[in-house]
């Protein structure tokens, strides 16, 4: 078995790369385990080292040392690689994904753990090729949400004002968009605010649209938001990041399903886990069992049976 960890130095806005290595070295004095610390040098740089390594046949286990971007490019490295396991280990700003294990999460800061962790085969989104293990999305929420860094760079913006200076801006640009989206039996043609696929159930630094999605059940939670006013965007932003999307009907639909998808008038941004992808067609499906997540020692979020959804066609309204 070899463990390899992929370091971004840019995650979080500071260069974590030697606190990596003093971490990874120290544990590695008494283990007989083969490992390697890999800094990436450009945007998707870690899936090609990922792909080399795995190519070579032994048992790979891979860390994403960084954010969820980190995270993203990890998994898309390790998608459908039968001797890869994956798991992030936080070191950037967003770790959206570790949020969905509540109380646990911090378990994925433990290096310690996540050595001694078992593996458990996750489903991933396949969004017009590249792969999301958490959240896909397009709309208002999307062109806020992969716009952030373009204002959170600017002094005396960053952090949190980011979001909220990418938010004033797209509002102004406009909400809704036309779209034309179709999920088995389920069509819907006009203005939208905005589509949201989860495998997970946190994004955007909060947002928790589905409070029970699980990256392991076979379907995507999607809500599909109806074009909106400002006003009543304002009002019903708040109830959706609480997962309560499903008390305003007229305006939001949630559907459980293994595939959706999506068509623009021209290009729209994507969001997969943080990351800007452009396409004027977007077609979403989820894959069972993509990828192997290492589980931290300790964990117990996925000791509890999933519903067993397999053979599910099309979507389900709710």
């Amino acid at each position: 078995m070899k463990h390899l960890f992929i370091v971004n130095p840019t995650a979080g806005g500071r260069d974590k790369t030697e606190a990596v290595r003093r971490r990874v070295e120290e544990l590695f004095k008494n283990r007989s385990d083969k490992y390697e610390i890999y800094v990436t040098k450009a945007a998707m740089d870690a899936p090609e080292k990922i792909r080399r390594e795995a190519a070579k046949g032994e048992h790979l286990r891979i860390y994403a040392c960084g954010g969820d971007g980190t995270f993203n490019e990890c998994i898309c490295g390790a998608a459908q690689l039968e001797n890869v396991a994956v798991c992030p280990y936080p070191t950037g700003t967003g770790n959206d994904f570790c949020r969905m294990f509540g109380e646990e999460q911090d378990l994925y800061r433990d290096l310690s753990a996540l050595l001694e962790g078992r593996e458990h085969p996750i489903d991933l989104i396949d969004c017009n090729g590249r792969y999301s293990a958490n959240i896909c999305s397009v709309g208002i929420d999307a062109r806020i949400g992969t716009q952030v860094h373009n204002y959170s760079k600017i002094p005396l913006i960053g952090g949190a004002t980011g979001y909220v200076v990418s938010t004033v801006v797209n509002v102004i640009k406009g909400i809704n968009r036309f779209m034309r989206i179709r999920s088995g039996s389920f069509c819907s043609e006009g203005m939208h605010a905005l589509v949201c696929a989860c495998n997970g159930r946190f994004y955007g630094g909060g947002f928790n649209p589905s409070l029970d999605a699980r990256p392991d059940d076979g379907l995507m939670d999607v809500f599909v938001i109806k074009g909106v006013s400002l006003l009543t965007l304002v009002r019903l932003i708040g109830m959706y990041a609480k997962g309560r999307a499903d008390e305003m009907p007229e305006y939001a639909t949630h559907l459980r399903t293994d595939r959706i998808d999506i068509s623009f008038e021209e290009d729209n941004v994507i969001n997969l886990d943080g990351e800007a992808v452009f396409a004027r067609e977007v077609s979403m499906r989820l894959i069972p069992g993509a990828v192997r997540l290492i589980v931290p020692k300790g964990m117990h979020f996925f000791d509890s049976r999933p519903v067993n959804f397999a053979g599910v066609q099309g979507a389900e309204n709710l």
